[in-house]
């Protein structure tokens, strides 16, 4: 559909000028001889963009610009007038106008103002269409009842309503961005905005301008001036994932500058002052960067005011078939999928499986399952091999002893009895074998050594004090 234009003027003369220009450009045209007749028509008929004369019987183009704009403040509107002065137009400007241009009307510079103006308005209704996709479907919190993600809930709720800054540590995949946007959108500054930067997806070169912005001129490329993400980000909240992939150098300015929450664009001289939160996370131990010299002492100790531990999924136990629903219902939702049901045998082989990849990777699988085997019952041989655990008699880590070895006792039933009376046991074995020394194990088997030492305590097996 082609553009509306309205176009609100006294002068017949200039509105019969600015239809034929506009009409040979495609646009569809209306016009209104008086401000209160053109709120009407806008009202009615909205259009995508407005041609405005300042000087009007009765109510003048700035009030009228005042109506617009409290209607819809994204509709641009281009002002015309036969009395411009530098006064008249900077008002305008300041009142939300999108342009100003002068009587007699240029051709040249008439088509080139409606061009941009209507733009910027597709752009931006563009935006605002993403953003409130993004805001509907991007989750904010936590899946899961396991005792890991029922704890770290309970850090992210007392963390959130506070300024403090948070360090969030954990294996790739297991949502440390969701973690930071949980905490965002139970802050005092969930209204402001959430700047999320990768420090390992940018250049070496560039973080700096990406960071703190850069000045025309300031290097070879910088043709016009740019916004920081620490700028975009004041008053809300600052997300720098991967903090860890940071140089020594730009790790320096960044201390320099979470200290002052100051700083200058590359290539300027004025000082910036900002008002931001800042949530670093990291798939590295930086005590370990530190100790090799790649990692800034006094910017660790910084950042970790609260620090905050993603457990992997491989410590969540039945929150692997909580998240497989979560993904299925979001996808078969957004792209029509119809869903598939897991057989017994499979529901076993995913418990046991080790997810190396994390929440990422199970959402991988999720939308694997649902295009090979839609609408289907999935059984265990019907997983990619490397899922196929106890389902189909493939038993990786850490699932390496099976029922005839003695581990689950016989006359269980019960697939969370079973499970637990081989937990049980499978401790207890492995703890033997490693001499009782709980570090190991906990290497050795892949999990964290304060939940492993809890599993141990809950299942009454004796450890060294």
């Amino acid at each position: 559909m082609n553009a509306r234009v309205l176009i609100v003027d006294d002068e017949d003369g200039i509105r019969f000028s600015l239809r034929g220009i506009l009409e040979d450009e495609g646009y569809e045209v209306a016009e209104a001889e008086t401000g209160e007749e053109g709120l009407k028509l806008a009202t009615e008929t909205p259009p995508d963009l407005i041609f405005l004369d300042i000087w009007l019987p009765g109510m003048d183009g700035l009030e009228v610009l005042d109506n617009l704009r409290t209607a819809d403040a994204s509709l641009p509107v281009i002002m015309i007038s036969g009395h411009g002065n530098i006064e008249t137009a900077v008002n305008a400007i300041k009142k939300g106008a999108y342009d100003f241009i002068e009587k007699p009307l240029s051709l040249e510079k008439v088509v080139i103002s409606a061009n941009k103006a209507l733009e910027y308005y597709r752009l931006r209704r563009e935006n605002q269409a993403l953003r409130s996709r993004l805001t509907q479907s991007t989750t904010v919190e936590m899946t899961g009842n396991s005792a890991s993600i029922v704890e770290l809930r309970g850090q992210i709720g007392r963390v959130a309503p506070t300024d403090a800054w948070v360090l969030i540590t954990g294996e790739n995949g297991t949502g440390k961005e969701i973690a930071a946007r949980s905490i965002h959108a139970s802050s005092r500054r969930k209204d402001k905005p959430l700047v999320a930067v990768n420090c390992a997806a940018i250049p070496e070169e560039l973080i700096e301008s990406e960071l703190f912005g850069h000045e025309k001129g300031a290097f070879t490329g910088a043709e016009t001036a740019k916004t920081g993400k620490f700028e975009m980000a004041h008053q809300g909240t600052l997300f720098l994932d991967e903090i860890a992939d940071m140089s020594l150098k730009t790790q320096a300015k960044i201390l320099r500058i979470l200290q002052e929450q100051s700083f200058e664009r590359v290539g300027g001289h004025k000082t910036v002052k900002v008002d931001v939160r800042v949530i670093t996370a990291t798939n590295k131990s930086l005590e370990d960067e530190i100790a090799a010299g790649r990692f800034r002492e006094d910017l660790y100790y910084r950042l970790r005011v609260i620090p905050l531990v993603v457990p992997p999924l491989r410590q969540r136990g039945d929150d692997v078939m909580l998240l497989i629903g979560e993904f299925m219902n979001r996808m078969t939702a957004e792209h029509g999928f119809r869903p598939v049901t897991f057989a017994p045998d499979a529901c076993s082989a995913l418990l046991c499986y080790h997810w190396p990849g994390n929440v990422r990777e199970l959402k991988n699988f999720v939308e694997r399952m649902l295009i090979m085997h839609s609408g289907q019952t999935v059984t265990a041989a019907m997983l990619p091999p490397e899922y196929r655990c106890a389902g189909a008699g493939i038993m990786p880590q850490p699932c390496t002893a099976g029922p005839s070895d003695g581990m689950i006792p016989e006359g269980v039933m019960d697939f969370k009895a079973a499970r637990t009376a081989f937990e049980a046991r499978f401790l207890e074995a492995k703890l033997q074998e490693f001499g009782g020394n709980i570090t190991r194990l906990a290497e050795a088997i892949g999990l964290e050594r304060s939940y492993l030492y809890r599993k141990l305590k809950s299942y009454n097996i004796q450890t060294p004090e």
